[in-house]
């Protein structure tokens, strides 16, 4: 049922109050992650409801921009836990990479670590033999059976590798939390310098496989600020007025090409805008330019459930990661 105004500002009050919190105890851990996570996405639904800018969006956006190599949920659990954290690794890899050490009597953040195991993968599903007996919804015509009543075609390539078996939680700590070396400057967090940015991201795009040019104001002669037509590959225009607008353009006109078809109605082509526009606001925070004039509506998500908020999520944040990569590649 959606709130009213009071109850919204209410809302907004206390998510940026929120104190963090914490998984100390080993019995409830997992439960208690998912719990938060889960009303982190309440939170942002119950925003969609009222059609209002989303604070705790905008909130997620910057976890996701300070933290863009982690999945929308560890971004979310590392920003929950420890809302000033700027970069987060192992007690393991502080020490024998940075030489750093964790200081006495500080509080792990925990995040959700994946889980692997090396087998050989089924050659219709890619999961191993064991995952088929108990998961009856795979995409697969072994799915729910025992694999030792299979016949196994010899002429199947059974490929061996790592495969994903689940999660367990992971402690990790910022670097607020250690003291030793310096750490080293990253070139994305210095300067921010759009012109410096300018021809690596067209690069970038170029580079992702779509055909980019960034057009003169003088000569651009259409309504919108940018455009990506879904050619094979994708063509991708974006107008120059400034080179750290051209470059937020370009960042989500690329979004586009990543993300989307030509095959929308009109309530999807919102979503999908604000998609693409959210990966824009991640990317130009990442890489040090003002992203202070965009704004995040999730109205266009408001008829959405939870799980396909959180998979939109999930394509923010994968999207955005693959584009920084591709742009500090140029650099």
């Amino acid at each position: 049922m959606a709130t009213n105004q009071a109850t919204l500002e209410s809302l907004s009050t206390e998510v940026e109050q929120r104190s963090p919190v914490t998984f100390e105890d080993t019995d409830s851990r997992d439960d208690e992650m998912e719990a938060e996570m889960g009303a982190m996405i309440d939170d942002l639904i119950a925003a969609a409801d009222e059609a209002r800018e989303s604070d705790v969006f905008q909130q997620w956006l910057d976890a996701q921009a300070a933290f863009h190599d982690y999945s929308s949920r560890n971004a979310m659990l590392i920003k929950m836990q420890k809302p000033n954290a700027t970069r987060v690794a192992g007690f393991h890899t502080w020490q024998n990479e940075f030489d750093r050490h964790v200081k006495e009597d500080e509080s792990a953040i925990w995040i959700w670590r994946p889980n692997t195991v090396t087998s050989h993968k089924c050659p219709q599903c890619g999961n191993a033999p064991s995952y088929h007996e108990w998961n009856d919804d795979l995409a697969c015509d072994r799915a729910g059976t025992d694999p030792e009543t299979w016949e196994i075609d010899p002429n199947e390539e059974w490929e061996k590798g790592e495969i994903l078996c689940g999660f367990s939680p992971a402690p990790v700590f910022d670097v607020s939390q250690t003291e030793g070396e310096p750490l080293p400057e990253l070139p994305t967090d210095a300067t921010g310098d759009a012109g410096e940015l300018f021809e690596p991201t067209i690069a970038a795009g170029e580079a992702l496989g779509y055909n980019v040019e960034a057009v003169p104001a003088s000569e651009w002669n259409r309504p919108e600020d940018g455009f990506c037509r879904y050619d094979d590959p994708a063509t991708i225009r974006a107008k120059v007025e400034t080179h750290a607008a051209a470059v937020s353009i370009l960042v989500h006109e690329i979004a586009h090409a990543e993300l989307h078809s030509p095959s929308i109605d009109g309530q999807e082509e919102a979503a999908r805008e604000l998609e693409a526009e959210a990966v824009a606001y991640v990317v130009s925070r990442k890489l040090g330019l003002d992203a202070s004039g965009s704004a995040f509506y999730v109205a266009a998500w408001t008829d959405d459930e939870p799980e396909e908020i959180e998979e939109r999520l999930d394509r923010i944040t994968s999207t955005a990661s693959t584009i920084i990569d591709a742009i500090e590649a140029e650099r």
